[in-house]
């Protein structure tokens, strides 16, 4: 009896985390405003009509569009779903990981940029023709190829797995949908398409960030409540360096 009980509880509660008609509205218009942008700049941006303002967007971006861009380039589904179950699991020393982006940020941005600034190159495989040779230039992008043969299929499977699991929607259908219009909006638009579909999309993912982090400390009884049982379940860990490989294995068995 107790069993059916459980069970039924926690169909009920399965069933509200799946989308509703605002979800299924909010996520179409995404994906059409991202394929409107594609047809606007392909069809109706009367200077994209050479190599530069298509694969460059013609140098004259504006800095918000492009921050946003090389943001949401960065940021893939995989961090925002690992992420937080990072968190919850081991701590958030995982927030130690915010300095050495600065760090690698200020490096890029003093010793590297200028350099290609200066020399107008578009990849770090054109630097490496001119530094070196045109084969040291394909073997690299060749490299380059492979990581993303691997990589690529894994941040499209990981959230489409999880966007079928609350919608129920086929799996091996959601994917080739979604893969399509990013294809057709960034091969129709060029890179000021691909900018500022970026930009519409990584300021709707800020804004259900910042929905679900007021919604769920107010469900929770506020902040104070979130960081008391953060420290009582141990989650509140910084500063803890130990050279163990197996260091979270380790505190889980203890």
């Amino acid at each position: 009896m107790a069993e059916n009980e459980t069970s039924s509880l926690l169909g009920t509660e399965l069933k509200q985390l799946t989308f509703g008609w605002t979800d299924y509205t909010l996520f179409s218009s995404l994906l059409g405003i991202s394929v409107l942008i594609g047809i606007y700049f392909g069809f109706f941006d009367k200077k994209q009509d050479n190599t530069t303002e298509y694969l460059l967007g013609g140098k004259t971006m504006s800095c918000f569009p492009v921050s946003m861009s090389l943001v949401a380039s960065h940021i893939s589904a995989v961090s925002l779903l690992a992420i937080p179950v990072e968190v919850y699991q081991y701590g958030t020393q995982y927030a130690v990981c915010i300095f050495t982006s600065l760090i690698t940020c200020t490096l890029v941005s003093l010793i590297y940029i200028p350099v290609f600034y200066k020399l107008q190159t578009t990849s770090s495989f054109e630097y490496l023709e001119l530094r070196f040779t045109r084969s040291v230039r394909l073997f690299a992008s060749f490299l380059y190829t492979f990581s993303l043969i691997i990589y690529v299929p894994l941040i499209i499977y990981v959230p489409a797995l999880a966007f079928s699991q609350a919608t129920s929607i086929n799996l091996y259908l959601l994917t080739p949908i979604i893969c399509t219009v990013c294809t057709f909006y960034t091969t129709i638009g060029g890179l000021k398409a691909v900018v500022w579909a970026d930009t519409i999309q990584m300021i709707v993912t800020l804004g259900s960030l910042f929905a679900v982090f007021v919604l769920g400390t107010m469900a929770v009884g506020g902040v104070s409540e979130v960081w008391r049982l953060s420290e009582e379940g141990r989650r509140i860990v910084f500063w803890k360096y130990e050279c163990l490989l197996s260091l979270e294995h380790i505190e889980t068995v203890e």
